[in-house]
């Protein structure tokens, strides 16, 4: 029988409200306060100055714990074990860790569980299993869930390995390139890494962000959220990894579904920055990509320049092509320009002295 058809909505709550009637007053109020049945989310230290005498809040905390240890050997022998097997299965798809919001709303998305429900009955119910992890609360890091197997050194030396990198490259990175360099370079210490739990785990971290799905970067870097027009353009262009025309720009900055721009503005912009340059009729790259300012003759003498010796026709285009968006005729048409280039014999060419 599938894990959907073993429970549903009014089955888990009914069966849960079921168990809180076994728990002692002071117990069955902890646990509704912590999980906001009766209303909003309570902190420990809320929940402990309300008794008379008012108790600490490792007290409060205790007192959750012990609840949970003892439904965790109940809800065996019920439907509820269908959650916890959704997620182990779950958690496991995902390299055995996985942040909590996300671990339960694939729950409840796997269960068809009305999205509605109280969402703190799930966690509570993942919690009691004895399969199953939870992490103590962090500065910068999201609550999530992971299996005993899991070696909590590596969580940490994922995190810092990605924010080391990042912080070197200065740069949103492709999720894969940067994965594969966090193996490398922990592969002494932890010889199995996968992509999937390099993903789960970086998840986890709130100084990192994944962009756009394939790309990821420190959430502390603009171009993640883009506020002025030359850091919106520049988003746009660094996500489609060309030189573009300034109206494709300003159109792509439109349908991100930021305001509405127009291309003369947007053209402005173009020109007082020095972060573009312009590549081709009415193009631009991004000038760290290594494209040049300039005439298409003031890219091929800078060329030359650096070459020494003589060069091709086909070398001198390829060269060219690489950091200006311009056809080959018109880079053969400036190669004749006597004025500052000489052909030295057959389809040779080099800087005039």
């Amino acid at each position: 029988m599938m894990l959907a058809e073993k429970i549903n909505s009014k089955d888990l709550q009914t069966s849960f409200a079921s168990m809180l009637q076994s728990l002692t007053d002071k117990e069955q109020m902890v646990i509704e306060r912590r999980i906001w049945l009766s209303g909003e989310k309570e902190t420990l230290q809320s929940i402990g100055d309300s008794f008379k005498p008012a108790i600490t809040r490792e007290r409060v905390r205790q007192i959750e714990d012990s609840w949970i240890k003892k439904i965790g050997r109940v809800i065996k022998w019920t439907s509820l074990t269908a959650i916890q097997e959704a997620a182990n299965s779950i958690i496991s798809m995902h390299g055995g860790v996985l942040v909590k919001d996300k671990l339960i709303n694939a729950i409840i998305k796997d269960l068809s569980l009305d999205a509605s429900m109280k969402q703190g009955i799930i966690e509570i119910i993942i919690q009691s299993d004895f399969n199953m992890q939870k992490s103590k609360p962090k500065l910068w890091v999201n609550t999530y869930f992971f299996l005993p197997s899991i070696n909590k050194k590596s969580v940490d030396s994922i995190h810092s390995r990605a924010v080391s990198i990042l912080k070197k490259r200065k740069d949103i990175m492709d999720k894969t390139n940067l994965y594969e360099m966090i193996k490398l370079d922990l592969k002494k210490d932890f010889a199995d890494l996968k992509n999937v739990f390099i993903d789960s785990v970086l998840d986890l971290f709130e100084d990192v962000v994944k962009w756009e799905e394939t790309l990821i970067g420190l959430s502390k870097w603009k171009i993640l959220n883009p506020k002025t027009l030359k850091d919106k353009a520049i988003y746009i262009m660094k996500k489609e990894k060309l030189p573009m025309h300034f109206v494709d720009i300003a159109n792509k900055i439109t349908n991100q579904t930021w305001e509405s721009v127009k291309v003369n503005t947007i053209h402005n912009e173009l020109i007082r920055n020095e972060e573009f340059v312009l590549v081709g009729r009415w193009i631009y790259a991004l000038k760290e990509w290594g494209f040049k300012p300039g005439t298409v003759i003031d890219v091929i003498s800078d060329i030359m320049r650096k070459n020494k010796d003589p060069m091709t026709t086909e070398d001198v285009i390829a060269k060219v092509q690489k950091i200006r968006k311009v056809k080959a005729t018109t880079i053969y048409m400036n190669l004749q320009n006597r004025k500052y280039i000489e052909r030295v014999w057959r389809n040779f060419y080099q800087l005039k002295a």
